[in-house]
């Protein structure tokens, strides 16, 4: 049965490492469909809910480059289910993914929620598109009210993903996060804080 993203992953030189550990069997004998070349429902809602990716690109030399992208929650659109876009603001100006981009399209992604300790990673063809190759495109993918100069779209093809379990993901939580879980804390001390007030005020 096809099981997507570890057919791509498994290399000879990864088949090795596994059967020198133990694990060939593992994957040799995997008996589930995880095809996984099609986001469902699921992955659409937990993209949505980013706000921050990290993706990695290789030069034409080998080295890899990682790349922490940020933004406003839901920044990267699902524009069907096997196409992602983000758009591309100027930042330090060193374009290291996007020239590895123009040498090879492949790409990886790591999405995380560090608060419900879950992990998706894509394998993915990335196209670099000029801002008027596609204005419709660019009209979805552009954050309304930011300031920063957009120079680029990504448009990201999904060939294959894949969850991972959450057993080494140390739990993370955001400040919205945090604000949000201390507020019936909050009201309840405002609460008894004005019943001191009132009982101090009583002649």
């Amino acid at each position: 049965m096809a099981y997507g993203f570890m057919d791509i992953a498994s290399t000879p030189s990864v088949r090795a490492a596994q059967a020198a550990m133990g694990a060939d069997r593992l994957w040799q004998d995997f008996e589930g469909h995880r095809a996984f070349d099609r986001f469902t429902e699921n992955e659409a809602a937990f993209i949505a809910e980013r706000d921050s990716f990290y993706m990695a690109t290789v030069s034409e030399t080998g080295w890899p480059y990682v790349q922490h992208r940020g933004g406003q929650r839901g920044f990267l659109k699902v524009i069907d289910d096997r196409t992602l876009a983000f758009a591309d603001y100027r930042g330090n100006r060193q374009y290291i993914s996007t020239g590895n981009l123009e040498a090879t399209d492949r790409a990886s992604l790591f999405l995380m929620d560090y608060a419900r300790r879950a992990r998706l990673k894509i394998y993915a063809h990335i196209k670099v598109v000029a801002l008027d190759a596609d204005p419709a495109l660019t009209a979805l993918v552009t954050v309304p009210g930011d300031k920063a100069k957009l120079e680029r779209i990504f448009r990201v093809r999904l060939e294959a993903f894949d969850w991972n379990c959450p057993q080494h993901i140390t739990p993370r939580f955001t400040e919205d996060q945090v604000t949000e879980a201390v507020r019936p804390l909050r009201e309840r001390l405002e609460a008894l804080q004005a019943e001191v007030d009132a009982l101090r005020a009583r002649p």
